[in-house]
C-alpha cells in the first residue's frame, strides 16, 4: 500500500486529495492514459460536489447523485463505457482513502459496478492460419523473394506482441545464447512502462526466418525499420494471397496468439505475463478470451479467479 507524499485527512477535500492519488496511481505502475483518465473523473466529482465539501462528509447517495447527474442531467453525453471508467475511478480512488486510514468507511463501496463489454476481437481459425503462413512462406519462395512477410508474420502470432512493442525492437533485444533458450526482450523507455517488460521464447522456425531476413534486409538496429502503417500494408498483402475474408492486423494476431496459449491449455496468469498487460486489464480480456474459446461466462465474477 503506497503512502501519500502529503498527509490527507477526512477534511480535506476530493481537489485537495488529488495530487496523492496521482502519485499512488504513479507507483502502482498505471499508464499515463489510465492516470489522466481516473484524475479527470476525479475532478469532475469535485466540481459536482459543494466546494466545502470534505472526504469524511461525502455519502453514498451523494455518489449516486453524481452518477446520476453524469449520466442523466449534465448535459454532456456519458455512454455506458465511459459510465463504467467512472464509477471505477470513483471506487478505486474511496478504496484507496480507506485502506490508508483517511476514511473509516467507504462510501463508494455499495455502489455497483457495471460491465460494458466491446464486440469480441476477431481471430483467425487454425485453417485461416495456417493459410496466411503458407502465404507469407511462398513470398519468400517468389521470383522475388521476401522475407519480411514472413519473419513479421510468425513473429506476431508466436509472441503476441502489440504494434508499438514490435516497431520497438532492435536486434540486440533479440538474445540468441541464453541457457534457458532464445528469447525476444520487449522493452519500454519509460520507467511507467516497465511492468510491461517482460522475455518471450523464441522457435527455432522464427529464428531461422529471422537470420534470413536479416541477411535479405542488412538490419543491424531497428529490427523493422518501416512506418507502423507500411508493416500494416505487409499483413493486408499476406492476407490478400491468403484470400482471407478478413483483415489480417497486429491486433487480430496478437488475440491469435492469446486463444491459441488458452486452448493449449496455456495458465491464465501466464498469457496475462506473456502479453504484457496489468491484472486489472487482464479481467476484461480474459472474459473476452472465454468466450473467444467458446466458452459459457454466466458472469463476470466468475474470472476474478484468474
Amino acid at each position: 500500500m503506497s503512502e501519500p507524499l502529503v498527509r490527507i485527512t477526512a477534511q480535506a477535500t476530493v481537489d485537495t486529495a488529488l495530487q496523492a492519488w496521482r502519485h499512488y496511481l504513479e507507483d502502482q505502475g498505471r499508464s499515463p492514459h489510465t492516470i489522466t483518465s481516473f484524475l479527470a473523473d476525479l475532478k469532475l466529482l469535485a466540481q459536482y460536489l459543494p466546494p466545502d465539501r470534505t472526504l469524511g462528509a461525502i455519502t453514498t447517495d451523494d455518489l449516486r447523485r453524481f452518477f446520476q447527474w453524469l449520466e442523466k442531467e449534465r448535459g454532456v453525453p456519458c455512454s455506458r463505457k465511459s459510465l463504467a471508467r467512472r464509477i471505477t475511478s470513483v471506487k478505486s480512488f474511496f478504496r484507496w482513502l480507506q485502506r490508508y486510514g483517511v476514511l473509516v468507511v467507504d462510501p463508494a463501496e455499495k455502489i455497483p459496478s457495471i460491465s460494458v463489454f466491446s464486440p469480441p476481437p476477431q481471430v483467425l481459425t487454425e485453417e485461416e492460419e495456417a493459410a496466411v503462413l503458407q502465404a507469407a512462406k511462398e513470398m519468400r519462395r517468389a521470383d522475388r523473394p521476401d522475407t519480411r512477410p514472413y519473419a513479421l508474420l510468425l513473429l506476431l502470432l508466436s509472441t503476441g506482441i502489440k504494434k508499438s512493442e514490435c516497431l520497438g525492437i532492435h536486434v540486440n533485444h533479440i538474445e540468441l545464447q541464453s541457457s534457458q533458450g532464445p528469447y525476444l526482450f520487449v522493452r519500454y523507455a519509460s520507467p511507467t512502462h516497465r511492468y510491461k517488460e517482460r522475455k518471450l521464447p523464441l522457435s527455432e522456425e522464427w529464428l531461422e526466418a529471422y537470420q534470413a531476413y536479416v541477411a535479405q534486409y542488412g538490419v543491424t538496429s531497428q529490427l523493422f525499420p518501416w512506418t507502423a502503417r507500411a508493416l500494416e500494408y505487409v499483413l493486408e498483402e499476406i492476407g490478400e494471397r491468403a484470400g482471407l475474408q478478413k483483415h489480417l492486423s497486429f491486433d487480430m494476431c496478437r488475440w491469435t496468439y492469446a486463444l491459441r496459449q488458452y486452448q493449449q491449455g496455456m495458465e491464465a496468469d501466464l498469457i496475462r505475463q506473456r502479453l504484457g498487460i496489468s491484472r486489472i486489464q487482464w479481467r476484461e480480456v480474459f472474459l473476452k478470451l472465454r468466450r473467444l474459446a467458446g466458452e459459457e461466462i454466466s458472469s463476470p465474477e466468475s474470472t476474478k479467479a484468474a
